[in-house]
């Protein structure tokens, strides 16, 4: 019955008349606020939350268990830490704890309890789950033109993924048999899959489960749509994207070098692989500005940020925290629709920690308003300084 459907849909409309047309008009789209999106801590406190888990694990790596304050109160750059890293450190008193070191009183930091215990659980989780991780970095290079990636494009997307960050420190360890490190253009080192293992998408995977897909060449897949409140698109686009619907799905694991860029099918690919990239994602949202850098081994268009605004319904960008984000609405909207990721858990956990820390230091001012901090406390990036001044003394 499939089967016949399909040769008769293809007789009216074959997959030439896809490849070949671009029936979209660009027309402005007003953007609307999405209240319920933009209320998710781990979506939008995820941006605060990356440089302390980095600070987090220089202090739990080191031998001690603590360090000094001069050991990383020069190194705000490299944690993307935008004021002095002790006074960084200092508003997160429920993870990191502060106290007087063994010379010159400098202050020493070190991971409370809980922060250490979170810290250990997450260190089991990267090792019961390193199968799964390992097959999302896998998708990640799959989706490639090459089936490869530089080694800096993957170490820009290691939070996203969920994996550890020190994941390619220790690459022999990490991969399996079907990694392999290769050399690339412009003396580049980057990561290869050999393997013929071929993946489905997640809508894929979820259309078949609702037996409206069976895999079959240059077959349609609706995308979810997920309207957000008081969204109204113009006629036009309406109709446009009743009618995208309806064109042939191509995977994003698929080879794409035959496809008019400016066809819908093209277009439709670059949407199913935003979608598909968003399901591998940890919160199942990007800052946006973090995927441009994709765009050249991804084969995406010069404009693929435009792809978010052309399809509001499966995704939506938030203007929270000074920057634009993606979201994948579907992972939301029917949260049964895409596996939840391992590591999201342990994050939350890191969340509440931080959330904990605002209760902690509000309280502190209620009950202590005019106390302040000596002024060498205040300005610890001086530190070294004055640890070199100790010393002359000496």
């Amino acid at each position: 019955m499939i089967r016949s459907f399909l040769l008769f849909f293809f007789a009216k409309n074959p997959p030439c008349t896809y490849t070949q047309t671009k029936n979209y008009v660009d027309v402005y789209m007003k953007w609307k606020k999405d209240q319920y999106l933009d209320s998710i801590d781990h979506i939008h406190m995820s941006i605060q939350l990356k440089p302390i888990i980095s600070l987090k694990n220089v202090i739990a790596q080191n031998p001690n268990g603590c360090v000094p304050i001069s050991d990383v109160s020069k190194k705000g750059l490299h944690f993307d830490v935008k004021v002095k890293v002790a006074r960084f450190l200092r508003q997160y008193p429920s993870i990191f704890e502060e106290f007087t070191g063994p010379q010159y009183n400098l202050p020493w930091f070190r991971l409370t309890q809980e922060a250490a215990e979170i810290d250990r659980e997450e260190r089991r989780l990267y090792e019961n789950c390193k199968e799964d991780l390992i097959e999302r970095l896998k998708k990640f290079i799959l989706m490639s033109k090459q089936k490869v990636l530089p080694l800096k494009v993957i170490q820009g997307m290691l939070w996203y993924l969920g994996l550890p960050e020190d994941f390619m420190e220790c690459l022999d360890m990490n991969l399996d048999g079907s990694l392999r490190v290769v050399e690339m253009e412009e003396g580049l080192k980057g990561l290869a899959v050999e393997s013929n293992e071929r993946f489905l998408s997640v809508l894929q995977r979820n259309a078949m489960k609702k037996g409206v897909y069976s895999n079959e060449p240059m077959e349609a897949i609706e995308f979810p749509h997920f309207p957000s409140k008081g969204v109204r698109l113009r006629r036009k686009i309406e109709v446009w994207l009743k009618e995208f619907q309806k064109v042939p799905y191509m995977s994003p694991y698929e080879d794409y070098s035959h496809l008019d860029p400016n066809s819908d099918i093209a277009e439709k690919r670059v949407a199913g692989f935003l979608h598909e990239l968003l399901c591998l994602f940890v919160e199942h949202s990007a800052e946006r500005r973090r995927l441009l850098c994709l765009k050249k081994y991804f084969g995406l268009p010069q404009k693929v940020h435009k792809a978010f605004e052309r399809h509001p319904y499966m995704f939506y960008l938030s203007l929270r925290n000074k920057t634009c984000t993606a979201i994948l609405k579907e992972a939301y909207c029917d949260k049964m629709a895409i596996e939840r990721h391992p590591v999201l858990r342990i994050r939350n956990k890191y969340i509440n920690l931080m959330k904990e820390s605002e209760v902690i230091l509000k309280r502190r001012r209620v009950n202590n308003p005019y106390v302040e901090r000596p002024k060498l406390d205040l300005d610890l990036d001086c530190a070294d300084e004055e640890e070199r001044v100790e010393l002359g003394r000496l």
